[in-house]
């Protein structure tokens, strides 16, 4: 466990350049101590257990604003910034070095049984208030655009945007660490628009070639 806290300040140092001291992240990094309420109720859990680990979760959720149930499943290297608002179900299940901002919903979409939250690959960053819906898998190294809503299977490499989530870049070129700058992202709605401009400008151009070729050939008449 003592082995396990040293990787999360270290986590925290590698993609936070607001922590400054390790008694500041001990102290006052909620997405921190919500990890560490967090293996405690899945330990528990694992053991069978029902009513103490929920209330481990529910206490962790009263003092920093992030819910994650006991049964989820979660990797080496989470880092959750800022945290409040966060969300995680039951069955999710979530690789290693994955990155959540504030308000992101790993969430169901019904009151079906057994799998029915996300699974998450190694590498993923997810932006703040991005919601993925339901038992669908996010590839490793994707990257899930703030506000989004994913409701389908994201592939490896491949960066999401839109509501509902639109892929805008497939199998992108892997960098040697996290990209953790979920605000640069292409728009799908832009591009569609830039598109039919620029169709609409060569169609313009056409019309006028014609229009000159026949006030050319009417005053040669």
């Amino acid at each position: 466990m003592l082995s396990r806290i040293v990787k999360d300040i270290r986590v925290i140092f590698q993609r936070d350049p607001a922590a400054k001291s390790i008694i500041e992240v001990i102290l006052c990094y909620p997405g921190f101590h919500a990890l560490i309420f967090h293996r405690a109720a899945h330990y528990l859990y694992r053991k069978k257990l029902v009513l103490l680990p929920r209330i481990i979760s529910q206490l962790g959720r009263f003092l920093t604003g992030i819910e994650i149930h006991p049964g989820a499943r979660i990797g080496n290297g989470f880092f959750i910034d800022h945290g409040m608002g966060v969300v995680i179900g039951e069955t999710a299940e979530i690789g290693d070095n994955v990155t959540l901002y504030q308000g992101v919903t790993l969430g169901g979409t019904g009151k079906e049984k057994g799998k029915r939250h996300p699974t998450v690959g190694n590498n993923v960053v997810i932006g703040a208030g991005a919601k993925v819906l339901g038992p669908v898998e996010i590839g490793d190294n994707a990257k899930v655009g703030s506000g989004s809503v994913v409701l389908n299977n994201v592939p490896y490499n491949t960066t999401v945007v839109g509501v509902p989530g639109r892929a805008v870049i497939f199998k992108g070129e892997r960098l040697p660490h996290i990209d953790l700058d979920h605000h640069k992202l292409p728009d799908p709605v832009t591009e569609m628009y830039r598109g039919m401009q620029q169709q609409i400008d060569e169609l313009r151009y056409q019309l006028e070639k014609l229009e000159r070729g026949c006030n050319f050939d009417h005053k040669a008449v």
